[in-house]
């Protein structure tokens, strides 16, 4: 007799032996006892996990002597017709050599026959999803509505592709794929009956290369055996299939997780060097920083994972090396690079970047830290400036608020000169004075400006940021205007919207001024207009900001070479190299990993 393949030999012949699909074979155990038996059955689900076998088994507890029934004897007449493929009324169809509409109209002339011997007549349709739109159409009314007699059994691995008149028509079942621990546990009774001596992580080896379908597991088992013998060990699965050891797939994790990139990249090229599938690879690595990720949400609980005794240590090891939301950073990188793989030319040189990425990903900063750290600066920067090199009787100039740091450096640097008490200089040109506001007070307009942007930035910090860019002109209790340099003029379009206006209006109604309108136009702020602000200007309310000109840091500004002393406030130049290393804007650009693109003055 000719040999017959494990996967053939060790083929489930009952319900009870069907292995990780108890879901479907119960349901159909129980149908067949209740007599709740549907014409069309599509059996759905990844390669290898039953779908046909399922089929063949129902259809014996169909047709078996005396059914139906569940409990059907194995060695009944009919039953062993079934499982040969020699019963003349359970025909096996493959989808795709007969996939027109020819073969589906002799199958709709041939069933109207009653069965040969047995009560029913099954048609069998492997990959049914290959039949052509036309033949699934010819097959409508005769899948709806069959003679009594008949019974339809579809089989796919692509239920998608079968069309949704004929799913309506079909009780479906999806199969799942099989857990590796009941793989490892049916490859351990098939090697014993077989007499073979295999160790468990060759058999836990074999259940991650068969990826949850059981045939492949099975033919994985029979080529080892024709390979080493009856011995085999893990090294022989790992070299016959290019799979990753676990203690290596072990290591390039810790690696990772411990931010060690030379480690990390000599475990990868080792790796490389010996044949093994590295897009395999990444979705082994993939799959354990998933299953650490878990094991760190449920603080252990390995009922959630799939996992030996030995992968379930080394997750208790790792779980001190890095927090969940570093892990999830990892998986994104990874998952990135599984998704490119396809498209790379050179496969170990994108895992290399990844594996780098995944190390600076495990290190990173989350936002809010980086955050939390600027605003800290500034108010330790804001509190040295107030001790200081501020003269108090300078005033803020008009519609200029404190910006934070990190802003655009064109928003930090003064648009005009400073005032400072320092030598008397002069200014080789003096630009004509800026209008003053129809009403109220400089001071009055600037400490109502400082409220209205503070009102605003609670709601929107975006339209916060561009007011940021403007000033206030005029208010005379029911218009507000306001102003946008030429420089931002652009971004007038930007703010000026009706979301906008409403905001505007809301908040200076809770400032007092109900029923205002708000209109923005193009105009010079007050300090590039009219030059210097007057030293005896009071600063607004509650301000503590140093005056335009002053946000700069005072390392900045230097005064004008030449100019004749005197005991009044003077103007300071404005000094790019001064400003690029101030100790503040460097600790900035160190936390942001940023770079001065251009200063304006």
């Amino acid at each position: 007799m000719s040999y017959q393949v494990i996967a053939r030999k060790y083929r489930p012949q009952r319900f009870a032996d069907v292995i990780g699909q108890e879901h479907v074979s119960t349901t159909l155990a129980n149908a067949i006892a209740a007599g709740r038996i549907a014409h069309a059955y599509l059996f759905c689900g990844p390669r290898g996990t039953g779908k046909t076998t399922l089929a063949r088994i129902f259809a014996k507890a169909l047709n078996c002597t005396g059914g139906p029934t569940a409990d059907f004897d194995m060695a009944d007449s009919k039953c062993v017709e079934i499982a040969e493929g020699r019963s003349l009324d359970v025909m096996e169809i493959d989808g795709a050599s007969n996939n027109g509409v020819e073969q589906v109209r002799e199958l709709r002339e041939t069933c109207k026959f009653s069965p040969a011997s047995s009560k029913f007549k099954i048609y069998i349709i492997d990959e049914v999803h290959m039949l052509s739109t036309a033949a699934f159409n010819a097959l409508l009314k005769t899948l709806e509505e069959p003679p009594a007699h008949v019974k339809f059994m579809f089989a796919t691995t692509d239920p998608e592709k079968v069309l949704p008149t004929i799913l309506s028509r079909c009780q479906r079942f999806d199969l799942r794929r099989i857990p590796a621990a009941l793989i490892v546990s049916h490859l351990t009774t098939i090697a014993k009956q077989e007499g073979v001596k295999i160790d468990d992580a060759a058999l836990h080896a074999i259940a991650r290369g068969a990826d949850g379908g059981m045939r492949d597991a099975e033919s994985t088992l029979d080529q080892l055996i024709s390979f080493c013998g009856n011995e085999i060990a893990e090294a022989d699965v790992l070299s016959m299939f290019g799979l990753t050891a676990r203690a290596q797939l072990l290591a390039l994790t810790r690696a990772v997780l411990a931010g060690e990139v030379d480690t990390a990249l000599r475990e990868l090229n080792d790796l490389a060097k010996n044949g093994k599938d590295l897009g395999r690879l990444v979705t082994d690595l993939l799959n354990h920083f998933r299953n650490l990720l878990i094991f760190q949400v449920s603080k252990g609980d390995l009922k959630l994972l799939e996992v030996s005794e030995a992968e379930a240590t080394a997750l208790a090891e790792q779980v001190k090396l890095a927090p969940s939301d570093a892990v999830t950073r990892v998986m994104e990188v990874l998952s990135d690079c599984e998704s490119r793989l396809r498209d790379t030319t050179s496969k170990k040189i994108l895992i290399e970047v990844s594996l780098l990425k995944a190390i600076q990903a495990r290190n990173a900063v989350p936002m809010d830290t980086v955050l939390r750290q600027l605003q800290q600066l500034r108010t330790e920067a804001a509190g040295a400036s107030a001790g200081g090199l501020q003269p108090p009787s300078a005033a803020p100039a008009a519609g200029r608020a404190d910006l934070p740091v990190g802003q655009d450096a064109r928003q930090r640097v003064p648009t005009a000169p400073a005032v400072s008490a320092a030598p008397a200089m002069t200014l080789a040109e003096t630009p004509s004075p800026a209008p003053a506001p129809k009403s109220g007070g400089s001071a009055d307009l600037d400490a109502l400006w400082s409220q209205l942007l503070e009102a605003v930035g609670r709601v929107s910090q975006f339209t916060r940021g561009y007011l940021l860019e403007a000033h206030p002109v005029s208010f005379n209790g029911k218009l507000f205007t306001i102003g946008f340099d030429p420089e931002f003029a652009d971004h007038m379009a930007l703010v000026d919207n009706a979301k906008n206006h409403t905001v505007l209006q809301t908040k200076l109604g809770e400032l007092g001024h109900h029923g205002c309108q708000v209109k923005f136009i193009k105009a010079e702020a007050p300090a590039r207009a009219g030059g210097l602000q007057p030293p005896s200007a009071a600063p607004a309310p509650g301000r503590t900001d140093p005056p335009v000109g002053q946000h700069a840091p005072a390392s900045a500004l230097k005064p004008i070479p030449g100019a004749a002393k005197s005991d009044k406030p003077q103007p300071f130049v404005f000094d790019k190299e001064s400003f690029k290393n101030d100790p503040l804007i460097q600790k900035a650009l160190e936390v942001f990993k940023g770079t001065i693109v251009e200063v304006r003055a």
